[in-house]
């Protein structure tokens, strides 16, 4: 079983884009917004995957992800429940650690987040400036309840 653990905090300020890498377009939906089980479908740029997600323990929660074909993929999303997310994602390396900051547009323009992947749950790691505060565990800030809004 695969486990995910991530924390996720808000983004105060853009300086995220001069220390980003690379960046992707993404466009995502949710075949099922249950809670105890989310399955998600995720094009980002040219690639499509299926995800499957269970309820989070803290910053722990068990995840699996599987590469789709792109055409699969885009019929799958007209069967979407709430909204389709839109975002860009920026690849910043800060210290020994890739973050994930995801700018929304769409119905969450305005939103960025950024989320960074640990090997144990009480893993130390440097902030980046652009950090501010910790959502980890808000179920507000997660991607299916953007979704469901």
């Amino acid at each position: 079983m695969a486990k995910e653990i991530e924390r996720k905090y808000l983004v105060v300020d853009d300086s995220y884009k001069s220390m980003s890498t690379e960046s992707h377009h993404i466009i995502q939906g949710y075949l099922s917004l249950k809670k105890e089980a989310t399955v998600r479908l995720r094009i980002a740029d040219d690639v499509a995957y299926i995800t499957i997600k269970g309820i989070n323990k803290g910053a722990i929660r068990n995840e699996w992800e599987y590469p789709i074909p792109i055409e699969d993929a885009r019929e799958m999303l007209q069967l979407a429940s709430g909204t389709i997310i839109e975002k860009i994602r920026h690849i910043v390396h800060y210290g020994e650690h890739k973050w994930e900051v995801d700018e929304f547009g769409g119905d969450n323009v305005g939103l960025v987040v950024a989320e960074i992947e640990l090997r144990a749950e009480d893993e130390q790691f440097p902030l980046p400036p652009f950090i501010g505060q910790e959502v980890t565990g808000d179920p507000n800030y997660y991607n299916s309840a953007l979704a469901a809004k």
